[in-house]
């Protein structure tokens, strides 16, 4: 397994789990040391309960040095392909350093199997890499459909798997390898789908573009909700007993962030420009443009609920991780809003189950709290802006004892209105009256 972050720690486990005598390399001797005591680098539900059991198994080992790869019969590529620091495309330096790295070590019968999500074309570039460093071994392209939060769960059971293989007898056996691997799933009936390096590498970021285009198009009509008075959890609810809809994703709230939708939309059009059809993906500009506008849409709710402007107000925002059961604060719409009402000039106090240590290094000057009544002790308003249970939990009672006004903005709909209300809060949320 090579890269040890979020992909890559929870596939090694995962192989690990499944029966496998798994080698993980990352150039981060910190998360390999971690990783080695059986503790996970990042907050993952269930990870670290892997990490404990298939550390008493042996069958899981972690190094900084690429030459202990050798032996292994298949290679996992799982480092990060980040946006461009100078443009919306993807950064592959990793990538490429990761497979030229380990085709030093490639015996003639090794499989390279990608899981990075890439541009289309990058898996029939580094499968020549592979071939001029070791004739006999193989390149395959295997992508990764992980959730946060439900990682581990994907991995073991996952709700498809893809292998992007060459054409004729080494596609073959390529994919007899990989069926080896993914034996136990398969056995329990999960669908498999063989197919070329093309299409294996835009299965990713079509379905990312695809559920970014749905959560976009709900927060969409939650702005048309809110300029004619309708009501956008009402609207999704009617429009989501379709079937042909369907009800997931069509939450309206703050939009999307992490490491994964925001980037690879972004180097989906940027990669369709290169190969001259960007015009067929120029919709995913509105969409990132949709999910952008949340943001700035939070923070003039705000301002508003605050009698024009925030600046001295005491503002508690509930959430800085991107999502819940997740210390990911990457392109987080939450630490963003956060950040900007900082700037407007307001106090603002974080808090969060596991993701303040991550928001401290990158927003220092806002202020943390890990307990959450002490962040909203003397609010003037209070945002819930990351859905975790704790949050939607909370009673509205006791939150009212602690605040200087009982002003909630919801920027996720994941608060029960009508209790808060009833114990005299003011409710505020996106796209609704």
């Amino acid at each position: 397994m090579i890269g040890l972050g979020y992909l890559g720690a929870v596939h090694a486990a995962s192989m690990a789990k499944l029966g496998h005598d798994v080698v993980g390399v990352d150039v981060d001797a910190s998360k390999v040391e971690a990783l080695a005591a059986g503790k996970s680098p990042f907050f993952e539900p269930g990870l670290e309960d892997l990490l404990t059991e298939v550390g008493e198994t042996g069958r899981l080992s972690v190094t900084t040095d690429m030459a202990d790869v050798a032996g292994a019969r298949v290679h996992f590529v799982c480092v990060g392909t980040p946006q461009s620091a100078d443009g919306y495309a993807a950064d592959l330096t990793y990538v490429d350093a990761a497979v030229s790295e380990l085709a030093k070590h490639l015996g003639p019968d090794d499989l390279v199997v990608g899981k990075s999500t890439v541009p289309v074309g990058t898996a029939a570039r580094l499968a020549d890499v592979v071939a001029g460093a070791q004739p006999g071994a193989i390149l395959a392209w295997n992508p990764e459909f992980l959730r946060e939060g439900f990682a581990v769960k994907d991995t073991l059971h996952p709700d498809r798997i893809v292998y992007g293989v060459p054409d004729g007898e080494r596609g073959e056996r390529a994919a007899a390898l990989l069926d080896e691997v993914y034996a136990t799933p398969l056995s329990e009936g999960i669908p498999r789908i063989v197919t070329d390096y093309p299409t294996a590498e835009l299965v990713k970021v079509a379905a990312n573009s695809f559920l970014a285009t749905k959560i976009s198009f709900i927060n969409a009509m939650a702005e048309l909700c809110e300029v004619a008075g309708g009501d956008v959890t009402q609207l999704a609810d009617a429009i989501g007993h379709d079937a042909r809809i369907g009800r997931r994703f069509l939450n309206a709230g703050l939009g999307f962030g992490g490491g994964c939708l925001p980037k690879d939309i972004r180097a989906f059009m940027a990669r369709a420009g290169e190969l001259g059809a960007g015009d067929a993906v120029e919709f995913l500009a509105d969409v990132d443009d949709i999910n952008n506008r949340r943001r700035a849409r939070m923070v003039d709710l705000a301002t508003e609920v605050l009698g024009g402007s925030v600046e001295g107000a005491r503002i508690a925002v509930l959430g800085a991780a991107f999502k819940p059961d997740s210390d990911d604060i990457r392109d987080s719409p939450a630490l963003d809003v956060a950040a900007r009402l900082g700037q407007l000039g307001a106090r603002v106090t974080v808090t969060d189950p596991e993701a303040i240590e991550n928001a401290r290094r990158r927003q220092p000057q806002l202020h943390y709290e890990q307990d959450v009544e002490d962040a909203l002790r003397d609010a003037d308003a209070v945002l819930v802006l990351t859905e975790w249970r704790q949050f939607r939990e909370l009673d509205p009672v006791r939150a009212g004892e602690l605040v200087a006004r009982r002003t909630v903005l919801d920027g996720r709909n994941a608060l029960d209105r009508e209790a808060w209300t009833a114990a005299g809060w003011t409710y505020r949320a996106l796209g609704r009256r």
